[in-house]
C-alpha cells in the first residue's frame, strides 16, 4: 500500500445509530425466529436505517463461514449443521414484515457438498409458497459454490429473480482481502448464470478505499459487463476492527459519481455508487428503477442518510 492510513471517518459516511421502536421490533422478530442477518453479522453501517423501513437481508446457513476474507466481520471457523427449518422461518419473516423485495444472502460453506445450493432453492420455493399468488421479489447473494456448475444450476432452477454475486474488489487485491476466492472464477458465475438461465437479472458489487486504482475499478467493471453483469453496486468499504484489512483510502462522493457515469456508459442498466451503498441497500429501488424507471426520492442512499 501507498498510501497514508486515514484516521477519522468524513462527514459523509456518519449514520444513525439501530435504535428506535421499528428497530427493536424487527430484531424481536428476527430472534423469535433464530434468524441471522447479514446487516448485524457484517457490521452494516445501514442496518438502523434498513431496520427503521422494516426490511432486512437474510443470512441463511448459520452465522460461520468457512473463508477468510480481510474485509468481512462474519464469524469464521467451523460451520454450524444445516437447519433444515430455515427456509420456512425466512419465509416467515420475510412475510411478517410485508416484503416485496426479499434478499437472501448466506455464510459461504465450503464444507459441504453443493456449497449449501440447495439449501438457497429451498428458501427460495419457501418463500414463494408463503406468500402465495403475490410473491416478492427474490434476489440471492450467492458465494461462487467452488466454481461448480451444477450448484449454481440448483440455485437458478428455484427460478430467482435476480442472482447476485460480488466480486468485491480488484484482481490484484485478491491476494490480501479475498485470499481464498478466484476473480475470474466470480466473473466465470455471473457469465454462466446468464449461460443457464437467460431471463435472470444479474448483479454484482465491489468496495473502494482498500487501495485499488480508478482505472482498476474500470477495468472491474469492464470484466463484469463481459460477463453479461445488469446491475452494479460500488461502496466504500469500512474496516470491522484494527485485525481486518485498514482502509486505505475514504473515496470522496464525486468519484463514485464517476463511477456511475462510466458504469452506465458501460451498459449497465443500473447502477448505484455511493459511500454508503452495500449489495442488498435499498435494493428493491435499483429493481424497480431497472424495470419501470421508477426511483425513490433519495436514490439508493448514495449521499449518505
Amino acid at each position: 500500500m501507498d498510501r497514508k492510513i486515514p484516521e477519522r471517518k468524513p462527514e459523509w459516511l456518519k449514520v444513525r445509530a439501530n435504535t428506535g421502536r421499528e428497530n427493536e421490533e424487527v430484531m424481536a422478530l428476527l430472534r423469535s425466529l433464530s434468524l441471522h442477518t447479514v446487516c448485524e453479522s457484517a457490521d452494516c453501517p445501514n442496518c438502523g436505517e434498513c431496520f427503521r423501513r422494516r426490511t432486512a437481508t437474510f443470512m441463511v446457513l448459520g452465522g460461520v463461514c468457512t473463508r477468510n476474507c480481510r474485509f468481512c466481520s462474519v464469524t469464521r471457523g467451523c460451520p454450524e449443521t444445516v437447519d433444515p427449518e430455515e427456509p420456512e422461518r425466512v419465509a416467515e419473516a420475510a412475510h411478517r414484515l410485508g416484503l416485496r423485495h426479499v434478499v437472501v444472502t448466506s455464510v459461504t460453506r465450503d464444507d459441504l457438498p453443493d456449497g449449501g445450493a440447495a439449501h438457497f432453492s429451498l428458501v427460495i420455493r419457501a418463500i414463494r409458497r408463503r406468500f402465495g399468488g403475490s410473491p416478492p421479489v427474490i434476489e440471492v447473494l450467492i458465494p461462487d459454490f467452488k466454481g461448480d456448475s451444477g450448484a449454481l444450476d440448483t440455485v437458478l432452477q428455484a427460478a430467482p429473480d435476480i442472482l447476485n454475486h460480488n466480486v468485491e474488489t480488484v484482481p490484484r487485491l485478491y491476494p490480501t482481502v479475498r485470499p481464498m476466492a478466484v476473480y475470474a472464477r466470480s466473473l466465470e458465475v455471473l457469465r454462466l448464470a446468464k449461460a443457464l438461465s437467460p431471463d435472470v437479472v444479474t448483479k454484482s458489487g465491489l468496495m473502494v478505499g482498500l487501495g485499488e486504482r480508478f482505472d482498476e475499478v474500470l477495468g472491474v467493471m469492464r470484466d463484469l459487463r463481459g460477463a453479461g453483469c445488469d446491475l452494479l453496486t460500488i461502496g466504500q468499504y469500512l474496516a470491522p476492527s484494527r485485525l481486518h484489512h485498514p482502509v486505505v483510502e475514504y473515496v470522496k462522493p464525486p468519484v463514485f459519481d464517476e463511477y456511475r457515469k462510466r458504469a452506465l456508459e458501460m451498459g449497465f442498466k443500473y447502477a448505484a455508487c455511493g459511500p454508503l451503498i452495500r449489495s442488498s441497500y435499498m435494493a428493491e429501488d435499483a429493481y424497480l428503477h431497472m424495470k419501470n424507471g421508477v426511483v425513490a426520492k433519495k436514490p439508493c442512499g448514495e449521499g449518505g442518510p
